[in-house]
């Protein structure tokens, strides 16, 4: 298994450095294709109907049309000299919808993580969230504070789900290529430890069937999730997190809170997301 292709979303308001410097990291250390892609659906705000309608529509698809150059532009020369096979594919589309359909040519899909959140509009900016539910391939999250990846440690959040299943096999390339790999899993409730722990073990034994030498840990603190995934991953050093996205529903995960909100909204490292 590898990642012989790989898509990078670039956002057409913010700064897309992160994930750019990201993105070569694995295209250099996979030696893959990469794809650069940016979209978005150019509507008015408001209702109109009519030649205003129509003229304010052109006026919104020639700001959108040359806002998607400027990202074309920014990454063909971030990679012009660095990575051999690139391509470029920019569409007027609702971003979500595009970006997963393309993905069908991609074995790994990169993104910046959502500092915006509710306030974003989903015809100009990329929804994450949506994105993992539809996207059929895993979704790596690229926070704006990250400058390379080194992948020197990855922590896998474990949760004994189908989504946590999918994503560890989906990041198996990922953690071939690490130099430390360890499978957490926090007790939220009154779950045996001695049990969660059997489960982890089996997880790191399956990895090292795949040629991944893998640790496991349960800690001893009980409670969030998050945080103590958060405490975990910091403690190790680690630079990417593998967890399965959206374990319950997605209404209640952002109404209560839960990790995938989380590592797509306020993590400080890399998340490796599989739904």
């Amino acid at each position: 298994m590898t990642f012989s292709s790989l898509m990078v979303h670039l956002d057409l308001d913010e700064s897309n450095d992160a994930r750019l410097h990201v993105a070569g990291d694995l295209a250099e250390q996979f030696d893959s294709r990469l794809i650069g892609i940016a979209c978005c659906q150019p509507q008015p705000a408001v209702y109109a109907d009519g030649t205003f309608a129509q003229s304010l529509v052109r006026q919104l698809e020639a700001e959108a049309d040359e806002r998607l150059a400027q990202q074309e532009r920014r990454f063909r020369t971030a990679f012009q000299n660095r990575i051999r096979n690139v391509e470029w594919r920019r569409a007027f589309a609702y971003p979500a919808d595009y970006v997963a359909r393309e993905a069908r040519a991609a074995d790994l899909v990169i993104t910046g993580a959502d500092r915006i959140g509710s306030a974003s509009d989903p015809l100009w900016r990329l929804d994450q969230s949506e994105l993992v539910m539809k996207l059929g391939r895993p979704l790596m999250i690229v926070p704006p504070e990250v400058d390379r990846l080194k992948l020197s440690s990855v922590v896998v959040g474990w949760k004994d789900t189908r989504e946590a299943r999918r994503a560890v096999v989906d990041a198996i390339p990922l953690l071939q290529k690490a130099k430390e790999v360890t499978v957490v899993e926090i007790i939220e409730k009154d779950e045996d430890r001695s049990v969660a722990a059997h489960r982890v073990a089996d997880v790191a034994a399956w990895l090292g069937r795949h040629k991944v030498d893998a640790s496991y840990i349960v800690p001893s603190l009980r409670g969030n999730a998050v945080e103590q995934l958060a405490t975990q991953a910091s403690d190790i050093g680690a630079d990417v997190v593998v967890a399965g996205a959206y374990g319950h529903t997605r209404l209640r995960e952002w109404i209560f809170g839960g990790v995938t909100r989380d590592l797509i909204t306020q993590s400080r490292i890399c998340s490796f997301l599989s739904h």
